[in-house]
């Protein structure tokens, strides 16, 4: 495998309805594509969200780090196999997960286009279909149940909630939520929103009222373990390690601990499907359940990230509605949605021909 031309483009898609959370409000998706070609004139294509956030990067600094770093430890070199380009693209740059991801997703394109064969079935096979649940943003409550009416007749069972702003109002927005679905599967994400107390004061309340709530999502902040650790042994409610999750060591720090009860695995975070390999083996040895997530992604990276879930049986949760939030789809093959159900054809690599409207950076 050798790499003989990388292309920069811009992806833009405008979401259905805005997107809200305890961190961020945007209207629409603008992420960074990368395009390797390989000497056979194979294309395996990458994407990357700016998601300052919760990654700390922006389309400036992904970038910088595929034209500047990653892009010049690719370009030009013949590669053995997968483990020496992915060392290639370690030893580029530090940090910068998603742009990292990006490449990485590209090259595992190309590499299982080589082999004629579509990714899921390279890292392990399964079955090429999933479900998954639908995030309904943070917003007044009456808004949120007519969004969650909308997601019902679509055929969501599974619902995502956006929590976190004002701990009352939450109570307020389930209970508009659950009147509007009473039958479906809720579960909230907070958004790193709380302290370790509050949250399992809020989430005994929520029980008690019979909201019915799944899981809760990252309750406190990221980088507070400890205060993780104490809501999953006190809470009513299962705990779901999210950002304070990026790599393969923060994962077995979370498991060995106990820190939480499931984990969140988005290829954004964790730098590439290599990484999420390696979440997921370590998720396997301490019997950790894993979701499959991600962030305002379009039909690339989530298409990558399907191809992950239906390969290994230790993702249980999908959360990969992030094109189904958009009002179009502009890409061509990959992952295809009807309503909550997700299927992959059998061609080779993400199976995606092409992508429409891009905005090349030549």
């Amino acid at each position: 495998m050798k790499i003989v031309s990388m292309r920069l483009a811009l992806l833009r898609a405008p979401l259905r309805v805005p997107f809200r959370t305890a961190l961020r409000e945007t209207s629409h998706i603008e992420d960074m594509i990368i395009e390797l070609t390989d000497e056979s004139g194979a294309v395996g294509r990458g994407e990357a969200p700016p998601t300052a956030a919760i990654t700390g990067e922006t389309l400036g600094s992904i970038e910088a780090a595929l034209r500047g770093h990653i892009g010049p430890a690719l370009m030009g070199r013949r590669f053995d196999g997968m483990d020496e380009a992915l060392s290639a693209i370690s030893g580029s740059i530090v940090g910068n997960s998603s742009a990292r991801a990006a490449a990485e997703m590209a090259l595992w394109d190309i590499y299982a286009q080589n082999c004629g064969l579509p990714l899921y079935r390279l890292w392990g096979g399964g079955m090429g279909r999933l479900t998954t649940d639908i995030t309904i943003s943070v917003n007044a409550p009456e808004t949120m149940a007519e969004d969650t009416a909308y997601a019902v007749s679509a055929g969501y069972d599974t619902l995502k909630i956006k929590v976190g702003e004002n701990p009352e109002l939450d109570l307020a927005r389930l209970r508009a939520v659950r009147s509007a679905a009473p039958e479906a599967t809720i579960r909230i994400d907070a958004n790193q929103a709380w302290t370790p107390r509050m949250a399992v004061r809020l989430l005994e309340k929520m029980q008690a009222e019979g909201l019915g709530i799944e899981l809760v999502e990252q309750p406190v902040k990221a980088r507070d373990i400890d205060g993780l650790q104490f809501v999953t042994a006190n809470s009513p409610v299962p705990v779901m390690a999210d950002e304070s999750m990026f790599s393969p060591q923060d994962a077995v720090n979370i498991m060995q601990r106990h820190a939480a009860d499931y984990v969140n695995i988005k290829l954004m975070k964790c730098g590439g499907p290599a990484n999420a390999l390696r979440i997921i083996s370590a998720a396997e040895i301490y019997g950790v359940e894993c979701m499959i997530g991600c962030m305002l992604e379009a039909n690339v990276s989530v298409s990558a990230a399907v191809h992950l879930a239906c390969a290994k049986s230790a993702i249980t949760r999908v959360d990969l509605d992030g094109p189904a939030l958009c009002s179009s789809n502009p890409v061509m093959g990959g992952a295809k949605f009807s309503g909550k159900l997700i299927e992959l054809s059998d061609a080779p690599g993400l199976g995606i021909s092409s992508i429409d409207g891009l905005e090349y950076l030549d």
